[in-house]
This record gives C-alpha cells, sequence and structure tokens, in this order.
C-alpha cells in the first residue's frame, strides 16, 4: 500500500465514527482535521471533497457492520438462527457490533434522503443487498423445509428489514431499550412463524 493510499484509510478510518453520528451535514472540516491530526489541505489533497470523504466513511462503517453480522450468520447452524442475529441487538446475546455510533443505514438514510443523493443511493444499494441475502436464506429454508413454502421470499425478507430497522429507530428516538427489545421480540416470532 502507497503512503497516499495509507493517509486514505487513515483518514477514512477517524472519520468514519464522526459521519456516522454527526452526519453528513453535522461533520464540519473542524471535525475532521481534529479527529485525523492532518491539515485540512492534507484530507483535500487525498480527497476532492468532503462528499468523498463521506461516501468513504460510509462505505467503511457498512463494511465493519456487514463483516461482523456475517460471520455471525456464518456460524448459525439453521436458516432461521441465521434470520435471528440481527433481533439480538437488544438483548443479553448482543452479537451485533455496530460501528461505532450505530446503525449506518439508520444514520445516513433519513439525512441523505432529501440532502445527499449520492449517499441515499449508497443507503438504498445496501439495503437491496441486505433483502437480497435475506430473501436467498429465505429460499433456503424453502428448499430444506425449515419455512413453508407458502412464504413470500420477498415480502418476508422486507417485513424483516422494516421491523430490524423500526425497532432501532424507536428505541433510539425514545431513549428507550426496551420498546426496541419488544419489536425485536415480535420479529423473532415472526422469524419463527415463516
Amino acid at each position: 500500500m502507497s503512503k497516499a493510499e495509507k493517509t486514505k484509510e487513515y483518514i477514512v478510518e477517524k472519520t468514519a465514527p464522526i459521519f456516522n453520528k454527526k452526519g453528513f451535514a453535522g461533520t464540519s472540516l473542524s471535525d475532521m482535521t481534529e479527529a485525523t491530526g492532518l491539515t485540512k489541505g492534507s484530507i483535500y489533497g487525498n480527497f476532492a471533497n468532503k462528499d468523498e470523504v463521506a461516501l468513504a466513511s460510509f462505505d467503511y462503517n457498512l463494511r465493519k457492520m456487514r463483516t461482523y453480522i456475517n460471520a455471525e450468520e456464518d456460524k448459525a447452524k439453521t436458516v432461521k438462527e441465521k434470520l435471528m442475529i440481527r433481533t439480538k441487538l437488544f438483548g443479553k446475546e448482543r452479537p451485533i457490533a455496530y460501528p461505532e455510533g450505530g446503525c449506518p443505514l439508520l444514520n445516513t438514510g433519513p439525512e441523505a434522503d432529501d440532502t445527499h443523493p449520492a449517499l441515499k443511493a449508497r443507503v438504498a444499494d445496501a439495503i437491496e443487498s441486505w433483502k437480497q441475502r435475506t430473501i436467498r436464506m429465505i429460499e433456503e429454508g424453502i428448499s430444506n423445509k425449515e419455512i413453508s413454502p407458502d412464504t413470500n421470499p420477498g415480502q418476508a425478507a422486507l417485513t424483516i428489514i422494516s421491523m430490524i430497522q423500526g425497532a432501532i429507530f424507536v428505541a433510539r428516538t425514545t431513549g428507550k431499550r426496551e420498546y426496541g427489545e419488544s419489536v425485536m421480540e415480535v420479529t423473532r416470532k415472526y422469524i419463527q412463524s415463516l
């Protein structure tokens, strides 16, 4: 890896938690220079603008989250156990290691919806990827008779995703983890019912 590549990686590693906590609009150049210890010139010598840093930071946070979740899903023995991994966010068994600041999809999506088309597209792609991975799991479960053949994989995948993201949103917005756990409990029952 060249020195320039190492510097870019360092900038992303140090700014990713800030973008994930404060969002695109809330993250200032001062935040970036303070976190990295670099000058404005050093940051913009490696990235054309704040947009590029934000996109690279989102990708970094998403990759970090996916790597952990995929590894946990790969350890599960059944399809339903794989589908349950993301529902354990609030329980005593917390296999989810979200990047600092929480879920990058939930943190980035609402802000980017009206303000940053490129970030919005990245979040949409990430949700679509999650949906496709979930559909493949459900189809595997139907194939091995673990899941009812009457299940619509696309509909079930979107329902699971919406329930999980909704649980996180409600818990974080209200500050009441028990609300999130309540929704996750219903999500687990839904997965068991498939």
